[in-house]
C-alpha cells in the first residue's frame, strides 16, 4: 500500500465480482440546468463501475433485462471498462430503475429524496430480483478466482459466493443496504471480512452480528465522519475508533458518498494481500479508509452518485482527491473538465409505463 499515491494500481490487475443492486439511475436535478441524466447505478452498480474505473476488472453480477433501462446500464457500464458477461443471467428480470430528486431549500441546502415511481407516468417502477442460485456455478466457473467479493443483499445466489470465495481466498465485502432475511444474514457473516453499514442501522447490525465479527467493521455517521474497529487475532472484541469527515469542497448531491468511500477502502485493503495472511493494523487501515473518505467527499460536489465521473477527466479528479486527502496545491494546468452530451429524447423510464409522456434526458459522457 502506498500512502503518499493511494491512485497506484498493484502490479497485476486485481478482480472483483460484485452481486446487489445493479439498477438504472435517473437523476432529476432541479438545481443545475442539465435537469435529467441516466447512470448505470444501485450500490453495487456503482461500486463495480468506480472499481473498474480505478483500474480493476470487475464483475457485476445481474438479471438485467434486454430493455431501454438494461441497455443503458450495460452501455455506460462498457464504457468505463466494466466486464458485463454476467450482468444479464437467466432467468432475466426487468431492470431496477431508481430515481433520485435533487432540490434547494431556502436555506440554499441541497438535498435529494429517492422515489419509486415513474417521474414521467406515475408507475411503479421495477425493483431489485436477486440472482438465482443456478447461476452460482455460472459465476464461479467463469471467475473462479477473484481478490474480492463484494455484496450488499443477502439472497442464497449471495450467501453461495459469499462462502465460495471465502474458501478461495478472497476479501469478502458487505455492505447491507436492505431488510435482510436474519438466518442467512447471519449465515452470510460466517464468510465476511469487512462489514460496512451506515448508523441508521446500527440497531439492527447489533442485533444480528453475534459471535460473528468479521476482520473490520465500519460504520459511517454522515456528516459526523465514521468509526470502526478492527478485530485482532486474539480476539474479535475490540473498541471502536472514530474518524472524522473529510472536508469537501462543496456539497450539491451526498448520493453515492458511501459507494466511493467503499471503492477506496476495498482498493487499498486489497494491495495488503489475501485476508488470511494480510497484517491490518490501525495505520493500514485508516490510510484506506480516509482514501476512502476522501473519494466521497470529492463526489459530494457533483448530482449523481457518480457524477464528477463526466465531469472531469481522471487526472484532474486524482488532483482534486488528493488535496482532499493530502493538502496538497494542485496544478491544474493541462488537466481537463468533461462534458456532457446534448439532451436526447427518451420514453418514461418504468418498464410498465401508462402513457406517452416524453422526457428529455441527458446521457453523459466519459473522459479518460
Amino acid at each position: 500500500m502506498s500512502a503518499n499515491d493511494p491512485f497506484r494500481k498493484s502490479r497485476s490487475t486485481p478482480t472483483i465480482v460484485g452481486t446487489g443492486l445493479t439498477a438504472l439511475d435517473v437523476v432529476i436535478d432541479d438545481v443545475s440546468p442539465e435537469h435529467q441524466r441516466l447512470f448505470a447505478g444501485g450500490t453495487c452498480g456503482n461500486v463495480m463501475t468506480i472499481m473498474a474505473w480505478l483500474g480493476w476488472d470487475a464483475f457485476p453480477v445481474a438479471r438485467l433485462e434486454d430493455d431501454r433501462a438494461g441497455q443503458t446500464i450495460l452501455r455506460d457500464m462498457r464504457r468505463w471498462g466494466v466486464n458485463t458477461s454476467l450482468a444479464s443471467l437467466t432467468p432475466r428480470a426487468t431492470t431496477p430503475v431508481v430515481v433520485e430528486r435533487i432540490k434547494r431549500k431556502p436555506s440554499g441546502e441541497s438535498v435529494h429524496r429517492f422515489v419509486w415511481t415513474c417521474p414521467g407516468c406515475g408507475a411503479w417502477l421495477p425493483g431489485y430480483k436477486a440472482v438465482v442460485g443456478s447461476c452460482v456455478d455460472t459465476v464461479t466457473e467463469a471467475v473462479p478466482a477473484a481478490d474480492v467479493y463484494f455484496f450488499d443483499r443477502v439472497s442464497r445466489a449471495a450467501v453461495n459466493l459469499a462462502k465460495w470465495y471465502h474458501e478461495n481466498g478472497s476479501w469478502v465485502v458487505f455492505e447491507p443496504s436492505a431488510n435482510a432475511n436474519p438466518k442467512q444474514f447471519r449465515e452470510a457473516l460466517q464468510y465476511v471480512h469487512v462489514l460496512k453499514y451506515s448508523d441508521e442501522r446500527m440497531n439492527e447490525m447489533s442485533g444480528l452480528t453475534g459471535t460473528n465479527r468479521p476482520l473490520l467493521q465500519v460504520e459511517t455517521q454522515g456528516a459526523d465522519g465514521l468509526r470502526y474497529r478492527l478485530a485482532s487475532q486474539r480476539s474479535k472484541r475490540a473498541a471502536w475508533k472514530s474518524l472524522p469527515q473529510c472536508p469537501a469542497p462543496s456539497v450539491l448531491d451526498t448520493a453515492g458518498a458511501g459507494d466511493w468511500c467503499t471503492a477506496g477502502l476495498v482498493h487499498l485493503l486489497q494491495q495488503l494481500g489475501r485476508p488470511d495472511s494480510a497484517k491490518l493494523t490501525q495505520i493500514n487501515v485508516e490510510e484506506a479508509l480516509r482514501f476512502g473518505q476522501s473519494l466521497a467527499a470529492w463526489t459530494c460536489q457533483f448530482a449523481g452518485p457518480r457524477g464528477g465521473m463526466y465531469k472531469q477527466s481522471a487526472e484532474l479528479i486524482q488532483a482534486e482527491v488528493n488535496h482532499i486527502l493530502f493538502g496538497h496545491e494542485m496544478d491544474v494546468t493541462g488537466l481537463r473538465s468533461g462534458r456532457v452530451r446534448r439532451s436526447t429524447e427518451i420514453e418514461c423510464v418504468s418498464a410498465m409505463c401508462t402513457g406517452p409522456n416524453v422526457r428529455a434526458a441527458r446521457e453523459p459522457v466519459e473522459q479518460r
